[in-house]
């Protein structure tokens, strides 16, 4: 069971829920940008939910399935194809060897993730699939993929050949088949015309100036060509803290929003450091990191300030959707 990148498109890595326990060491989690996209991809095609798929971001890669294969699309859509045909995303889809995937315009979001059912055979490092190219840690070789490069899978899940039967058979006009039921549209994150990102407050946002305060909650912001894996620099309202004075470094996390001393804020994402000596003005709650994960440069958006206990009650919500999501799958899965 393989597969050939044929084209690597603009940065496409293997991601899985990121190595953690070792943050106290300097070594970050990293991981998928939008993890809710990835564990649906997995359910969708019978994998554990964290295991390692493809992060694919804004111009797709183009693949060629040396086997046949249960896969499935999520995330962005970045105009996914198979043999020259639209492809479905959010669906379980079964391609035969031969078949080609492809991707053309981003029409909403900016990351898209490929499952593929028994996922693929690779070493872990420190416990994880997780990409990261700074280090050059995990997937494969620790680097973005190459044309040329072949990723190699154990075969399908037993879960996963059992939800293949749910599906029609192939026909000798197309390689591939698509499931006819979807994940439910709460799933898709790309498709939002005006973002809202919800925050709590950060542990030094009272150091900033209430005019400071209330333009973070009010004013737009817009993310920036320097926006990758790391963090996005945003472009916005000028916060200004009551006294510029020296901060030891400190803990951030994914969603962790710095002001360096220019007054631009910064979110951190999936590759931030384990630790920063700027301002946190506001952590974005976990719940709506997939937002930020689809946002693309050049997007605006608003930040939102909800309360903590606001932000537990959201996250509790998004799990019991993903475990109402798997147990739907295994009704399938007993009913066939």
């Amino acid at each position: 069971m393989s597969l050939t990148i044929l084209r690597p498109g603009l940065l496409t890595t293997v991601q899985d829920l990121g190595r953690t326990g070792y943050q106290k060491a300097g070594i970050l989690v990293s991981g998928a940008m939008d993890t809710v996209a990835l564990r649906v991809g997995n359910l969708l095609v019978g994998n554990a939910q964290g295991a390692a798929g493809l992060e694919i971001t804004l111009s797709g890669p183009r693949i060629r399935f040396e086997a046949d294969h249960i896969i499935a699309l999520t995330g962005a859509h970045l105009s996914p194809t198979i043999d020259g045909r639209p492809a479905p995303r959010n669906r379980l889809l079964a391609v035969r060897a031969g078949a080609e995937l492809a991707f053309g315009a981003a029409e909403n979001g900016c990351r898209a993730y490929l499952a593929v059912s028994g996922s693929f055979d690779l070493p872990r490092v420190l416990g994880s699939h997780a990409t990261y190219l700074r280090a050059g840690l995990g997937g494969l070789h620790g680097r973005a993929l190459r044309a040329g490069d072949v990723l190699h899978g154990a075969g399908p899940t037993d879960v996963g050949l059992c939800l293949r039967q749910t599906l029609p058979a192939f026909t000798d006009a197309a390689r591939w088949v698509a499931a006819p039921w979807s994940v439910e549209p709460a799933f898709d994150q790309t498709s939002r015309q005006k973002p809202v990102v919800r925050a709590i407050v950060g542990p030094e946002y009272g150091q900033f100036s209430v005019a400071s305060q209330q333009a973070f909650w009010s004013e737009q912001f817009t993310v920036t060509a320097a926006a990758d894996r790391m963090g996005y620099r945003l472009s916005g309202p000028a916060l200004q803290r009551l006294e510029e004075v020296e901060l030891l470094s400190s803990a951030v996390t994914f969603g962790t929003v710095q002001v360096p001393a220019g007054g631009q804020a910064i979110v951190l994402m999936a590759d931030h450091q384990t630790t920063g000596g700027y301002p946190r003005l506001a952590q974005v709650i976990s719940v709506d990191f997939s937002i930020l994960a689809q946002l693309s440069p050049g997007q605006a958006f608003h930040f939102q300030e909800v309360s903590l206990a606001e932000a537990q009650a959201l996250y509790l919500a998004q799990e019991r959707r993903l475990q109402a999501l798997r147990r739907a799958i295994a009704f399938k899965l007993a009913s066939t």
